[in-house]
């Protein structure tokens, strides 16, 4: 998991926690740069001190896709 705290679950919706909202509007910002689509959400929208990022897989996605991803979040 490369340090993140990724919220479990069986939906393809995944919530990465980062708990502070600057961090999550500047980090989904700076993966939108790269090409990588995600949302960050923070207060109101869930409890302060628990902002995060949502990724969202689908079976449109390619091993490729996902590597980029990947390389984009511990870059």
């Amino acid at each position: 998991a490369a340090g993140f705290d990724i919220r479990e679950g069986v939906h393809p919706i995944v919530p990465i926690m980062l708990y502070n909202a600057k961090l999550a509007q500047d980090m989904a910002r700076d993966l939108y740069d790269e090409g990588i689509y995600v949302i960050g959400f923070s207060f109101p929208v869930v409890a302060k001190g628990q902002a995060r990022i949502r990724v969202q897989i689908s079976a449109g996605h390619e091993k490729e896709h996902l590597d980029k991803a990947i390389a984009a979040f511990i870059s």
